[in-house]
């Protein structure tokens, strides 16, 4: 072969590939971001909590999780959805399979009737626990973001009461209001994501000496085909960040990944069709019935408890809140028989 059809070889091998690449959607490109890949198949377990069951009356409905381990047990913070309000409630357990059966106790942190979606964390360098959540507020214009804090984060009689991150108020910085509020810091700061339901993810932030207040900075983070429950988590040993947020109708996540907590957010499975997780990559684990084809509001089990939220990208584990698409026929969102399990990455076959 001579040195001219090398050289014409070399250029149809380039456009070839620059073809392919523009070919290629935004979620297959982002799979090959940096050394994280989303899990190509998750199996769901068996149900861990379900209205009835356990630790549950008839009608309770658990929603929102939030998970630490600490002290070889599991302490879970979760919206329950009661007959005539909405509450936050815990329970601790040392393995999965107890959950179901773990004490459920509703946290006296608000005489609020609707207090909701919580976060956990170990803020280190106040030596405390917080629960952050939203509250439903009579005649503000938007949900008050309340904080808590703990010594002991199982003892669920110990935390204060109910504290105004935002306020909800003429004054209150959000642009848009917002929902499912969630807190993660690096070195430097604190920063609170949130969503609209309207395809956007804010973004604020406030010294890290000044966390819970001064978060009067307000931004546009992310602007997508995404609707609520955003979740922010470092990626060890990467130098990478990972948001994973909740899409509307059958309910799946998609993921995004930045270099640092106040960049852009690069899509990394971002369709129904290759979602994080949703119907087109989940299945049950061996022996368990099939009991949901939606995979929303939950969180990723962390590697740490601190507030830099952590998680081990080649160890994910997802507790997340489900149920059947076919059940939700004639049911408005606030009946909705949610029921919480946990998806762990396999090998498709």
């Amino acid at each position: 072969m001579n040195r001219t059809t090398l050289w014409l070889v070399a250029i149809y091998c380039l456009i070839g590939s620059i073809a392919m690449a523009q070919e290629t959607s935004p979620s297959e490109r982002g799979a090959d971001s940096g050394s994280f890949q989303t899990p190509a198949l998750w199996e769901y377990s068996r149900p861990l909590m379900a209205a009835g069951v356990g630790g549950l009356k008839e009608g309770e409905i658990p929603k929102d999780p939030s998970i630490v381990y600490h002290d070889g047990r599991w302490h879970a913070f979760f919206t329950l959805k009661q007959q005539d309000r909405t509450v936050t409630a815990y329970c601790s357990f040392v393995r999965w399979d107890d959950m179901a059966q773990a004490k459920v106790t509703v946290l006296p942190i608000s005489d609020s009737c609707y207090y909701c979606a919580p976060q956990v964390f170990y803020f280190e360098p106040q030596k405390l626990w917080y629960l952050v959540y939203q509250v439903g507020m009579a005649g503000r214009k938007m949900m008050m973001v309340a904080y808590s804090t703990t010594r002991d984060v199982a003892d669920p009689s110990s935390w204060t009461p109910a504290r105004p991150i935002l306020d909800g108020g003429e004054n209150d910085p959000r642009v848009e209001g917002g929902l499912d509020y969630w807190i993660i810091c690096d070195d430097q700061r604190a920063y609170f994501f949130f969503t609209n339901l309207n395809g956007k993810l804010w973004r604020m932030w406030t010294k890290l000496e000044d966390f819970p207040r001064g978060f009067g900075h307000c931004e546009l983070a992310l602007q997508s085909v995404i609707y609520e429950a955003s979740h922010t988590y470092r990626l060890a040993g990467l130098n990478q960040y990972l948001t994973i947020v909740e899409q509307d109708h059958r309910r799946h996540y998609k993921a995004y990944l930045a270099d640092r907590l106040d960049g852009p957010w690069t899509p990394l499975a971002d369709t129904e069709e290759h979602p994080f997780a949703g119907l087109a990559n989940i299945r049950p684990a061996a022996g368990v019935e099939a009991w949901t084809d939606n995979i929303s509001h939950g969180e990723l089990v962390r590697q740490s408890n601190d507030q830099t939220l952590t998680v081990d990208p080649n160890g994910l584990h997802f507790l997340f809140q489900g149920m059947l698409e076919r059940d939700k026929t004639n049911k408005g969102y606030g009946a909705y028989t949610w029921r919480l399990g946990l998806l762990t990455p396999v090998e498709p076959k």
